[in-house]
């Protein structure tokens, strides 16, 4: 990894991760899309007021049979004086008369509904889309949760490879000044042709594994780098760490779990949305009451309108409302059951992280003999070549040894911040990483001697 590139804390990188994660993005836009919905139906079940405007054009023909008034006045006619009878100029009435009426006209009125009873359905309605409201957050949680466990993997497996990288290139750094000394050797006559032999491949085996180091390394600071959408390299700049310390009790951590961990929050979740429908299937069957108005609005004249109120009640439909809410109460029944086997599931995964964490813990203090007694072991092989009872392979093997025991030691402290994070996820308390890296009295820098 170049030096030159940027050293990012663990909380600047999680900070960063937070920030540019799309997933995470999408969470909260699903969290607030979920919000606002609940908030649009805050006022229902209440009055509605509406206006109806409409402006129609119409036209009527009509043929009006005259014939009936014809006869009648025919009639009277003749029952007139017969002087009156012949006066001349009276009119004659037509067989029929043709009609035509054309005319615009337009008409508004105001329109209130108020359902006074529902069964319960708004209720329902209102319950169900809280129950969503917290299904979505709790989605949210768990990417927060998982993203800050990719980033504790990401994080420290870079800061791993790359102590495991500098432990390896000065392993090399000494194998080639014990390389150069013993072509000095040989050419005095001080050590024998296999020794030399010896010496290169040793020198073979280190450049091999210095550059495996190395390749490592940088391929787990590219996936940090990705990680973050960091627009290059970066250098973890927080050590791996281990407590001395034992965790607090597994009983803590599984109550954490029963009442944190978004997944079981999710599940509570789904349950009382499918409680919420089968409220709403139930509120189908009550009668529903509705108080209605209707004025009509009119510029000239008295105005006409109308209130009162309506009962509505379905005796009969196509649906079968006992099998819809059968169907919602098994709905509401699997609901129950899924929870409790999650229950069961988290305790024993957190029992599981627990553990881990002690053994990780346990191990690496273990591993602290190891690591003196390589060191101990260097010591002699130094001091034992200068006397002239060690051999230069002797001193190179020890060098190599005390390398791999230290890599080692890192990967178990590695092993113990991976199950440290994975228990916290699992509990729920993921934001509590840091406190937890903060109280740690083992600290494990990257180029540590």
């Amino acid at each position: 990894m170049s030096q030159s590139a940027p050293v990012m804390s663990y909380a600047e990188a999680e900070r960063a991760l937070l920030e540019r994660s799309d997933k995470l993005a999408a969470n909260n836009k699903a969290v607030e899309s979920a919000r606002l919905r609940r908030q649009g139906t805050e006022g229902l079940g209440g009055p509605s007021l509406s206006v109806t405007g409409m402006v129609y054009h119409y036209s009527v023909n009509a043929e009006l049979d005259l014939d009936p008034a014809r006869r009648m006045l025919d009639g009277v006619v003749s029952m007139l004086p017969p002087g009156v009878a012949q006066i001349p100029g009276l009119p004659s009435i037509p067989t029929s008369v043709d009609l035509h009426r054309e005319k615009t006209k337009g008409s508004a009125s105001l329109s209130v509904l108020w359902p006074l009873y529902l069964g319960g359905l708004t209720d329902a309605v209102r319950s169900g889309l809280d129950a969503a409201t917290d299904e979505a957050q709790a989605d949210a949680a768990s990417s927060r949760d998982s993203l800050q466990s990719l980033l504790v993997q990401r994080y420290f497996g870079a800061q791993l490879a790359e102590r495991a990288a500098q432990l390896r290139a000065r392993a090399l750094k000494n194998v080639q000044e014990h390389d150069s000394a013993a072509q000095k050797m040989l050419k005095a006559g001080v050590i024998a042709q296999v020794e030399r032999l010896q010496a290169s491949a040793a020198l073979a085996d280190a450049e091999q594994q210095a550059r495996k180091a190395r390749d490592d390394a940088d391929l787990a600071a590219t996936a940090l780098a990705r990680t973050l959408k960091a627009q290059g390299p970066v250098r973890p700049g927080s050590p791996l760490f281990v407590s001395t310390r034992t965790l607090p009790p597994l009983d803590e951590f599984i109550a954490a779990a029963q009442s944190r961990h978004p997944g079981l929050s999710k599940v509570q979740a789904k349950q009382r949305q499918a409680e919420s429908l089968h409220e709403a299937q139930e509120a189908m069957r009550r009668p529903q009451v509705l108080a209605f108005g209707s004025h009509e609005i009119a510029s000239q004249g008295k105005p006409n309108w109308a209130a009162g109120l309506a009962v509505r009640w379905t005796l009969w439909d196509g649906l079968d409302r006992d099998a819809l809410a059968a169907s919602s109460q098994r709905s509401v029944e699997q609901a129950e059951l899924t929870q409790a086997q999650i229950r069961s599931d988290l305790a024993l995964l957190v029992e599981r992280n627990w553990l881990g964490v002690e053994q990780a813990r346990r191990q690496y203090l273990a591993q602290q003999a190891q690591e003196d007694l390589a060191r101990e072991l260097l010591r002699l092989r130094d001091a034992g070549l200068k006397a002239g009872t060690s051999t230069l392979i002797d001193l190179i093997d020890a060098q190599t040894n005390l390398a791999k025991v230290q890599t080692e030691r890192a990967a178990s402290a590695n092993q113990y911040v991976q199950s440290l994070a994975a228990l916290l996820e699992s509990s729920g308390q993921s934001d509590a990483f840091e406190q937890y890296m903060a109280q740690a009295d083992i600290q494990i820098p990257s180029d540590a001697p």
